[in-house]
């Protein structure tokens, strides 16, 4: 329970819809719940990790299910974010239209670069937290993650230069 939140954010983001990640998340705790079991919790794996794991394949093998699977839905989040704290008008402008800009260009990157972002920068996960919950290397880890704060930061500088 402590890591709907997380599982919900990953979910989210990977499918870039609310009700398709309230799907991913409801069958990945149907999941982890049915072979809680087998989890072996050894060092370096936390129970947050796993559970991230077991999202992330979900949502990957629900969007390989589905036909026209590349039609998501984008999320928006300057419709779906908190309200902005902030009481100066123009203030809450400008943070949304970052919001707006950041949210296009994280979805403008290909899954497996967004999910480490999302893991990494908003999910606070370490380095082999990472490794574990995408099954890859941590060089793996490491690789994808520059490419993608690369190409947020390039996304970015062309879309200010608009």
């Amino acid at each position: 329970m402590p890591h709907l939140d997380a599982a919900y954010t990953l979910a989210r983001y990977l499918t870039r819809n609310d009700s398709d990640a309230e799907d991913v998340v409801q069958d990945a705790c149907l999941r982890a719940l049915k072979y809680f079991a087998g989890f072996r919790g050894g060092e370096g794996t936390s129970a947050r990790a796993w559970l991230l794991a077991i999202v992330r394949n979900t949502a990957f093998s629900v969007r390989r299910g589905r036909p026209g699977a590349a039609a998501f839905t984008e999320f928006d989040e300057a419709v779906h974010s908190e309200a902005i704290a902030e009481r100066h008008p123009e203030a809450a402008l400008l943070k949304r239209d970052a919001r707006e800009s950041f949210a296009r260009a994280l979805a403008s990157l290909a899954p497996e670069l967004r999910e480490v972002v999302v893991l990494r920068e908003v999910e606070g996960l370490s380095y082999k937290e990472i490794s574990d919950v995408a099954s890859v290397p941590m060089g793996t880890v490491m690789s994808r993650l520059s490419r993608a704060r690369t190409r947020l930061q390039e996304a970015l500088l062309s879309e200010k230069e608009r």
